[in-house]
């Protein structure tokens, strides 16, 4: 029997993003364990197409309709379904022809199709933390509903996943999630505010599509990942802690009820937690740079500055206070950081906004799907007026 092994079926959400290019990469090393089932992507029809006839999935998915006619004509000659538009993200997701779904698209967009596929009872590698931010006791609910595991892709959250194997029986005291501290670490609001897109975007040690670069340079990332944190692992908000680490080594910790401490180390390669929720439970053998302790002579950890970086002290407050705030919070830190990308805003502008949308929209506490997706519109149009967009 030549294909005696069953190789797991990969739906890949935002194939042409950072998470979806690294993801192939570990699929192009590993491919007599892989293969690759659906490609998505949203405007980069050029890569999408390239990405298809290398790995021959069943189907792609351009979301831009307007480039539908091209990739299309450029797969004719070859057995590859091709779809367009928002919709056909949620008619892909709900195949059954795949194992897992890895969720890299970015923000919101990537909700509806993880929901669909957790409510199809599928695997979700769960790279995409704005679908936990904004729906993520539905999410949650709808996975433990249909046995979907959910397994992070997050660096931080891989690495807290990582502790806790084996550790089912044991409760968790609190985690702590680290943080790089950005491009601008130490940095006061008088550098800040003249902050521009070029500069914002260069990351100390990651290396990350545009809307992470700038969330992790505001601090809004740890922020979204200290919420996504609350309902992957199902904690209170007062039992998530974030430090700053500028090495980027230790990539999250747990602490359990006897004080105990377990993190996760590595260099800082997202191939690494992708390569581990694809393959979960078992570690593949790969030859990325190893770590040397020798060196690093020390590593250090302090405070986060939430009086400058006021976005983790916003995410905060909306975690602490639940409900749709979580989902107000995201939807205005899409459009400014939209804005600020584009050059429309200032960098500490981005903080503004977020905080002006949060005060004036509706509080509700126990949000329906319907009214998260009612809030998140709500949001958006308010930042987007106070931009002027």
């Amino acid at each position: 029997m030549a294909n005696a092994i069953h190789k797991k079926r990969i739906a890949l959400f935002g194939s042409t993003g950072s998470i979806g290019t690294q993801a192939l990469e570990v699929i192009r090393a590993n491919n007599q364990l892989f293969e690759v089932e659906i490609l998505t992507a949203q405007t980069n029809d050029d890569l999408l197409i390239k990405q298809a006839l290398e790995f021959k999935p069943n189907a792609v998915v351009i979301g831009d309709e307007a480039k539908y006619q091209k990739v299309k004509a450029a797969l004719a000659d070859t057995d590859v379904k091709v779809f367009s538009g928002e919709n056909a993200l949620e008619e892909v997701a709900d195949f059954d022809s795949y194992d897992m779904m890895l969720a890299g698209i970015v923000g919101f967009a990537g909700l509806k199709p993880t929901l669909k596929a957790v409510q199809k009872g599928k695997a979700v590698g769960l790279a995409n933390k704005e679908t936990l931010v904004v729906a993520g006791d539905i999410v949650m609910k709808k996975a433990a509903e249909n046995r979907a595991p959910v397994i992070p892709v997050d660096s931080e959250h891989s690495a807290i996943f990582q502790c806790l194997v084996g550790e089912g029986r044991n409760k968790i005291e609190k985690i702590v999630l680290t943080a790089s501290g950005g491009p601008f670490i130490g940095k006061k609001p008088n550098f800040l505010v003249n902050v521009k897109r070029d500069h914002a975007l260069q990351h100390p040690n990651w290396v990350m599509g545009a809307k992470i670069s700038i969330d992790s340079a505001t601090l809004m990332n740890k922020g979204l990942e200290m919420i996504e944190a609350k309902w992957l692992f199902n904690l209170r908000p007062d039992q998530i802690q974030v430090v700053i680490h500028q090495q980027s080594i230790i990539h999250s910790m747990v602490q359990f009820e006897d004080g105990s401490m377990k993190a996760q180390m590595g260099l800082p390669d997202m191939k690494l937690p992708i390569q581990y929720a694809m393959a979960f439970p078992h570690r593949l053998k790969n030859d990325f740079p190893r770590l040397d302790f020798k060196k690093y002579g020390s590593l250090t950890f302090e405070e986060p500055d939430i009086k400058t970086f006021r976005n983790l002290a916003l995410a905060t407050e909306a975690m602490f206070k639940g409900g749709n705030m979580p989902c107000i919070l995201n939807a205005a830190n899409e459009i400014a950081v939209w804005a600020f990308l584009r050059n429309r805003i200032g960098f500490l502008d981005i903080t503004a906004v977020v905080e002006q949308v949060m005060e004036k929209t509706a509080f509700i506490a126990q949000p329906t799907l319907e009214e998260y997706f009612e809030s998140d519109g709500e949001a958006r149009n308010f930042a987007a007026s106070l931009i002027k967009l």
